[in-house]
C-alpha cells in the first residue's frame, strides 16, 4: 500500500504557523530506539544472574544472546517490507506490542525447568523478531516525512537512542536487580516497551498529509526536500529483491554494516562481562563503565548526523555520508587495538569508549545513503543492509567468547579492529547518488544519476 501525500485543504486549520511534527515524531522514534535498546541489553547486565539461575555457561549464554540476533536480523528484510506496505506507524506499533510480550516472557521461564535453554533461546529469537521492525519502519518514516538535507541529523537522533537506551541499562537494571531480582526488571522493561509504542501509535501518522498538526509552512518544507526524490515519481511499484541484490551500493552498505554490527554488539553483549570478568571491577564499578560507550554512542550518532548533513551540503553526499563513514569506522577501530592493551581497566574503559564513539560518527551514514537509494522501498532496502549489522552481531554473540576462551580477550578486540578496516574499505565503493528503481532492464538495475536515467531501455 502506498500513501502519497495529498494537498492540505486551504481552510485547515494548520495552514498559519510553522509546526515542527517531523521532530517531535523524530524524536519519539529517538525514545522507542531507547526503549528497544533498554528491552534488548537488559539481559547483558542481567547475564550472569541468568547464568546462575539456569546453570548456563558463557558459551551457552551467547546461544541466548545470539538467540536474539539470529531472529532479529532474518526478520528485518520482511519488516522492512511490512513497513513498506502497511506504513511505519502500525508496524512499529505492532513490534512494540509484539516485543514487550517476549521481554516479559523471558523473565516468566520457571528456575529450574527442564529445557531451559531451549526455552530461553526459542523466547529470545521471536522477540528479536519482534523487535526488527524497528530501524526498517524507522527508515521508511524518514523517507516519506525527512527532507534530504535533513535526513543526516534525523537519522543521528534516532540512533542516539541507541547509546541512551543502552547506557541508561546498566544502572537501572543493576538497581532494579539489587533490590527486586533480574526478572522484576524485565518485567519492568516489558511495561516501558508497550507504552511507548501505544504513545507512537496515537501521534504518528503514515505521511506529513495525514497529520492533522502539519502546517502548510511545514509541508512546504518536506515537500521541497523531497523533490527530485520519490515525491515526484509518482506511485512507483516496490523495488524487487533481484534487483536490491544486483546493486553494488547495497552489497557494499550491507558489507561495511555487518562489521559495523560485529563491533557494536562486543559493547551490547560482552563489555559489562569483559569489565567484570577480565578487568575484575566490581558490579557497581562495572555498571558506572559500562555506560561509558553507550553514553559516547548517543553524543557521537547526533554530532555525527550533523556533520554528515553539513558535509552532504557543502561537498556531496559522497564527502558527507561516505567518506565520513569510512573514516569513523577506520578510527574506531585504531581505538579497539590501543584499548585492548591498556593495563588500567578504567582507562582501557575509556579508550574503548571513545571506539564506540568514532564508530557511531558513521552510524546516520548507513539509514540516509540507504533512504536517498531506495526512496518508498527504503524499509525493505535497509531493513536488507541492517540484517548484515545484526549478522555481524550474531557472529559477535558467540564468538567473541569462543576466541576469549582459546586467544584471550585482547585478540577478541584486535579481531574487531581489523573488520573495521573492512568496513572502512567498503564505504569507498558506495555512491549515494545511484538511486535504485524499480525496472529491471538487461544490464541490472536502472540508476538515475543526479536524477538523470543512464539508461531508457524499458523492461
Amino acid at each position: 500500500m502506498h500513501l502519497e501525500p495529498s494537498p492540505l485543504p486551504k481552510s485547515s486549520p494548520t495552514g498559519s504557523g510553522r509546526s515542527h511534527v517531523r521532530w517531535l515524531l523524530i524524536f519519539w522514534l529517538f525514545v522507542v530506539s531507547g526503549v528497544a535498546f533498554l528491552d534488548r541489553v537488559n539481559i547483558s547486565i542481567a547475564g550472569s544472574s541468568i547464568a546462575s539461575d539456569y546453570h548456563l555457561t558463557n558459551v551457552e549464554l551467547g546461544w541466548v544472546f545470539s538467540a536474539f540476533l539470529a531472529g532479529y536480523a532474518l526478520c528485518q528484510t520482511l519488516g522492512g517490507r511490512l513497513a513498506d506496505r502497511f506504513g511505519p506507524r502500525r508496524v512499529l506499533a505492532a513490534g512494540a506490542i509484539w516485543w514487550g510480550v517476549f521481554t516479559a516472557l523471558t523473565a516468566a521461564v520457571p528456575q529450574g525447568i527442564r529445557g531451559a535453554l531451549f526455552l530461553l533461546v526459542a523466547i529470545r529469537f521471536l522477540f528479536g523478531a519482534g523487535e526488527a521492525v524497528i530501524y526498517p519502519a524507522s527508515n521508511q518514516f524518514v523517507s516519506r516525512w525527512i527532507p534530504t538535507q535533513e535526513r543526516g541529523i534525523a537519522n543521528g537522533l534516532i540512533f542516539a537512542g541507541v547509546g541512551a537506551g543502552a547506557g541508561l541499562s546498566p544502572p537501572l537494571i543493576t538497581f532494579i536487580m539489587l533490590r527486586y531480582g533480574w526478572r522484576a526488571s524485565f518485567f519492568v522493561c516489558a511495561v516501558i516497551g508497550l507504552v511507548v509504542g501505544l504513545v507512537w501509535f496515537l501521534a504518528a501518522r503514515d505521511t506529513p498529509a495525514g497529520h492533522s498538526s502539519v502546517s502548510a509552512s511545514e509541508m512546504e518544507v518536506i515537500r521541497a526536500g523531497l523533490a527530485g526524490k520519490s515525491s515526484q515519481r509518482g506511485e512507483r511499484p516496490l523495488i524487487p529483491w533481484k534487483i536490491v541484490l544486483r546493486s553494488k551500493p547495497v552489497r557494499a552498505v550491507t558489507l561495511s554494516y555487518f562489521t559495523f554490527g560485529y563491533v557494536a554488539w562486543i559493547f551490547f553483549s560482552w563489555f559489562y562481562t569483559y569489565l567484570a570478568q577480565v578487568r575484575g571491577l566490581n558490579l557497581k564499578a562495572s555498571a558506572f563503565y559500562a555506560m561509558l560507550p553507550f553514553l559516547a554512542m548517543a553524543v557521537c550518532c547526533a554530532v555525527g548526523g550533523i556533520v554528515s548533513d553539513r558535509l552532504t551540503r557543502s561537498y556531496g553526499p559522497r564527502v558527507g555520508r561516505c567518506y565520513l563513514a569510512s573514516i569513523a569506522i577506520a578510527l574506531a577501530g585504531v581505538f579497539l587495538v590501543f584499548g585492548a592493551e591498556v593495563d588500567s581497566a578504567r582507562l582501557a574503559s575509556v579508550v574503548l569508549a571513545g571506539g564506540a564513539g568514532a564508530l557511531y560518527l558513521a552510524q546516520s551514514s548507513f539509514w540516509s545513503v540507504t533512504a536517498d537509494l531506495a526512496g518508498p522501498s527504503s524499509g525493505s532496502v535497509s531493513g536488507f543492509m541492517n540484517m548484515g549489522a545484526q549478522a555481524g552481531g550474531w557472529f559477535t554473540a558467540w564468538l567473541t567468547p569462543l576466541i576469549a576462551r582459546h586467544f584471550g580477550w585482547t585478540a577478541s578486540f584486535l579481531v574487531a579492529a581489523a573488520l573495521c578496516l573492512l568496513g572502512a574499505v567498503a564505504w569507498l565503493l558506495v555512491d549515494p547518488n545511484r538511486t535504485l528503481e524499480p525496472t529491471a532492464e538487461t544490464q541490472g538495475p536502472r540508476l538515475i544519476v543526479e536524477g538523470v536515467p543512464l539508461s531508457s531501455v524499458s523492461k
